[in-house]
């Protein structure tokens, strides 16, 4: 785990916050700026490379902008994610079938049971197979020069560099919209805390299921997962699930789809 190195790395050497903006017009005056900041807190030379070869995202502005904060009802949500809790929990099924001893590790390393885990690799990416178009480097370092997000997204836009210094995130990787990554959609900084090499290759990579399953199931221990216990509305694990997602609706559609495999 990275998590003690990510750290020191961002804190070891304050530098000043580069110039946020709200249209492209000061991307590339920021992207000079935050160079410094970025190797300060321990970005190398090909995190550096990526970072002053980004380009504007203007499909990430746009998704940003347009999001509405629509609240659906649990049915809609299903409805609109799912298809259906049967129909969903149907391909869930099948891909348990595909590799048992999979899932079954996870779950003797991790505590999480096979449900939710794939509860939430197909409500992300339906299974990996719609993993985002953007290059992530510049859909997070876009939303880290934006002004309205770059507090939150400016340390992910640092991790991001740092994984491709280490060769874990090519500088054309494509993710989602907001520089999520892979099966399940990490952002940078929770790749380098809580990643995982479950496939034993020497290296971290959220495009290959194996790991992206194991750091999920890692990610969700960290924050508090108890082995064994019931993860229905109310319970303990069921407050753990809003750790990955803040929104109610998904958190029951996650334990309920799982509920349909695990029980």
């Amino acid at each position: 785990m990275r998590a003690t190195a990510f750290a020191l790395c961002l804190f070891a050497a304050p530098a000043a916050a580069a110039t946020c903006g709200n249209d492209a017009s000061g991307f590339s005056a920021w992207k000079q700026q935050f160079a410094q900041e970025a190797a300060a807190a321990g970005v190398g030379q090909a995190g550096l490379t990526a970072l002053a070869n980004a380009q504007y995202s203007q499909s990430t502005i746009a998704a940003d902008r347009n999001q509405r904060g629509v609240r659906y009802s649990l049915d809609e949500f299903i409805r609109i994610r799912l298809g259906s809790l049967d129909s969903f929990a149907g391909q869930m099924r099948s891909r348990i079938n595909q590799n048992p001893n999979f899932y079954a590790s996870l779950e003797r390393a991790y505590g999480v049971p096979a449900g939710i885990l794939l509860a939430i690799h197909g409500m992300e990416t339906g299974f990996g197979n719609n993993m985002g178009n953007t290059p992530v480097v510049d859909s997070i370092t876009t939303v880290a020069y934006d002004c309205r997000r770059s507090d939150f997204f400016t340390p992910h836009a640092i991790a991001a560099l740092i994984l491709v210094d280490q060769g874990v995130l090519s500088s054309g990787q494509r993710g989602a919209a907001h520089g999520e990554m892979g099966h399940t959609q990490f952002l940078p900084a929770n790749a380098l805390r809580y990643g995982v090499d479950a496939n034993g290759d020497g290296r971290v990579d959220l495009y290959n299921m194996a790991d992206s399953l194991a750091s999920t199931a890692n990610f969700l221990r960290q924050k508090g997962w108890r082995t064994g216990e019931s993860y229905a509305e109310g319970t303990h694990n069921f407050r753990v699930l809003n750790e990955w997602n803040a929104a109610t609706v998904y958190q029951q559609a996650i334990a309920l789809a799982a509920a349909r495999v695990d029980g």
